[in-house]
């Protein structure tokens, strides 16, 4: 992809806050935005995603996407992937995953896609509604945080 010095990074954190852990990428957002900006870098509060996260998403030369999961390893594992294709996600993202598959192959489509990063956050299927995460992610959301800034601080996406 031919760089284009206009273009941002895009931090977005995906989640419904109103089940409990499954609002962790909205979570890991909150934190990011309590520390020191980092130039050139946009955080979003992606919520449960739709079309109306392409705009944001086309701007940016790169995309880091915190999503939860529920792909049965220990509630707060994290994985790092580097999905192309709506095939590349975990297979048991929850329900808001369907818009972000389907935005991913429309970037293919429009061509010029952003390099985009996940960081796949493993919790529990929710059983009843709630604002809160449980102790496991809610301890986990520092460390992803600090993977994110790595992420960041390492810029290894192509230009």
């Amino acid at each position: 992809m031919a760089e284009n010095p206009g273009r941002r990074t895009l931090v977005l954190g995906i989640g419904n806050t109103l089940m409990g852990d499954e609002g962790v990428g909205v979570a890991v957002i909150e934190y990011l935005g309590g520390l020191p900006a980092t130039e050139g870098v946009e955080y979003l509060d992606g919520g449960t995603g739709s079309f109306t996260l392409l705009g944001p998403m086309r701007e940016a030369r790169r995309i880091i996407l915190v999503d939860a999961t529920a792909d049965g390893e220990p509630p707060g594992t994290v994985r790092r992937l580097e999905p192309r294709f709506s095939r590349d996600y975990p297979r048991s993202l929850t329900a808001h995953d369907i818009g972000l598959k389907d935005l991913l192959d429309a970037f293919h489509l429009l061509g010029d896609p952003p390099h985009v990063t996940l960081f796949a956050v493993s919790i529990s299927l929710p059983s009843v509604l709630g604002l809160e995460l449980s102790p496991a992610v809610s301890a986990a959301v520092p460390e992803i945080a600090r993977q994110v800034l790595a992420e960041l601080a390492a810029d290894t996406s192509p230009d």
